[in-house]
């Protein structure tokens, strides 16, 4: 399996759901990918609710719009003014794991926090890391707590 892109550079993914959790392994994969000189590829995931009888998903709602919505909420509160230039944001379909596994094929490290929001809006639970900890391809860095990655040296 390759370690990178199809350009055969390094690329770490970063998994998002909005949470402050995720939002610190977003900062924390910034960190890395500007060490790496690697592109860093945002992503969430979203599924359709289950639905019980009658209920149904409002007809306006549309998942995509919504969650790249908040994958710019996520870049600005983890970058602000420096967003980093080599960066993809990606939304998906599908179980959070699943897709974050799918999405770090051949990438150099995967990403993720400890645990993110709960409930219907929630993409990345205290489930998910474990899950891609223990059937990713590639290294997974778990991000605990709120400690801020260090400032990256440049020569």
């Amino acid at each position: 399996m390759a370690n990178g892109s199809d350009t055969g550079e390094p690329r770490i993914v970063v998994g998002v759901d909005g949470s402050q959790q995720s939002n610190g392994a977003l900062r924390w994969a910034g960190y890395f990918g500007a060490v790496m000189s690697a592109r860093l590829d945002v992503v969430t995931a979203w599924e359709y609710p289950p639905s019980f009888g009658w209920a149904a998903i409002a007809p306006e709602w549309d998942p995509v719009r919504e969650m790249t919505r908040v994958l710019e909420q996520s870049v600005a509160a983890a970058f602000g003014d420096r967003r980093p230039e080599n960066m993809a944001l990606l939304v998906q379909e599908g179980g959070a794991a699943k897709v974050l596994l799918d999405a770090s094929d051949g990438a150099a490290m995967l990403v993720v926090g400890s645990r993110g929001h709960g409930g219907f809006s929630g993409l990345l639970l205290g489930s998910v890391s474990a899950n891609v900890a223990e059937h990713a391809d590639c290294p997974v860095f778990i991000v605990h707590g709120d400690e801020a990655p260090p400032p990256v040296l440049r020569s």
